[in-house]
């Protein structure tokens, strides 16, 4: 089956774009720059290549070209014109919307031209915080009002995550520095989200200490036998999706049980957490809000 998205309403248009639905109307009546669809109730509907001029448009607005100016552009030039403004220009905003429109485009090329644009100006780490990381929590959002669907998501977190291994594997050539610490890095089973935790490994690494990164979806008893190679072990994971609500508590127990030397500790974000009472815990257990609370734990 086909998932890939073909038509928006105007609110998924200003979702992705960031311009008021109000102003997308007087562009459209004003300037002629889309041709909404109609459905049966009268309700605009948008097709994907006018979503596509949208983010284009909003690329050149956002760069001091004025609206009046962009509709006397020939429609085959605004993305050469956007092109050459991505490739100049690695601000912020730029930057966001050049990879939004990548996703919606499934263009690789210009995620690649965004980011080598960046690169320029910027660290792997720069980059990270300042322009992917707020776009992975744009992406939460416009999954929240099914502006873009799962074709879309996987699309451009595999683009970061290529990004992540790179950079990582520049790491993997340096010898530890830090002795006092192991960390391990997993996803629970069932949990597939891994982007937090790859640039987890990132961080981690970058401070000097060994990781073992053995990625999605492991069974606790398969933890178990690192005890006999490591001392001072520290697993890390991402609870995004799972364990669920009900399951946090037994979860936690298991852990305990199965680590049964007493000196592993279990350091846990992401989503789930909310979820659990701290002030429970045991000691050798801790969560942590964000990436940035743990990266000042290190």
């Amino acid at each position: 089956m086909n998932n890939v998205k073909k038509y928006f309403s105007i609110r998924d248009l200003e979702n992705l774009s960031g311009i008021k639905a109000h102003t997308i109307r007087i562009w459209e009546k004003r300037y002629g720059l889309l041709t909404p669809e109609r459905t049966s109730t009268n309700i605009r509907t948008y097709s994907l290549s006018s979503l596509q001029k949208l983010l284009n448009i909003t690329l050149l607005y956002n760069n001091g070209y004025k609206i009046s100016k962009i509709a006397k552009i020939p429609e085959a030039e605004i993305p050469l014109i956007v092109r050459e403004i991505v490739a100049k220009n690695s601000t912020n905003n730029h930057a966001i919307n050049a990879f939004k429109l990548s996703m919606i485009n499934f263009d690789p090329s210009l995620f690649q031209n965004t980011y080598n644009g960046l690169l320029a100006e910027k660290s792997f780490r720069e980059i990270f915080w300042e322009d992917l990381i707020p776009l992975l929590n744009e992406l939460g959002l416009l999954w929240q009002t099914d502006t873009i669907n799962p074709s879309h998501e996987h699309f451009i977190t595999n683009l970061i995550k290529q990004k992540i291994y790179t950079s990582t594997e520049k790491l993997q050539l340096m010898r530890p520095t830090q002795h006092d610490k192991v960390f391990v890095l997993f996803l629970p089973e069932n949990e597939i989200h891994e982007i937090g935790l790859l640039f987890l490994n990132y961080e981690i690494m970058l401070r000097g200490y060994k990781t073992i990164y053995l990625g999605q979806t492991m069974p606790l008893e398969d933890l178990a036998d690192l005890q006999s190679y490591y001392k001072n072990l520290h697993f890390l994971s991402y609870f995004t999706v799972v364990p669920t609500k009900d399951r946090l508590g037994k979860y936690m127990d298991d852990f305990t049980k199965i680590m049964n030397n007493g000196d592993c500790k279990l350091w846990v974000l992401g989503r789930q957490i909310q979820h659990i009472k701290k002030e429970k815990l045991p000691s050798h257990i801790r969560t942590f809000e964000s990436i940035e609370e743990l990266s000042k734990a290190l």
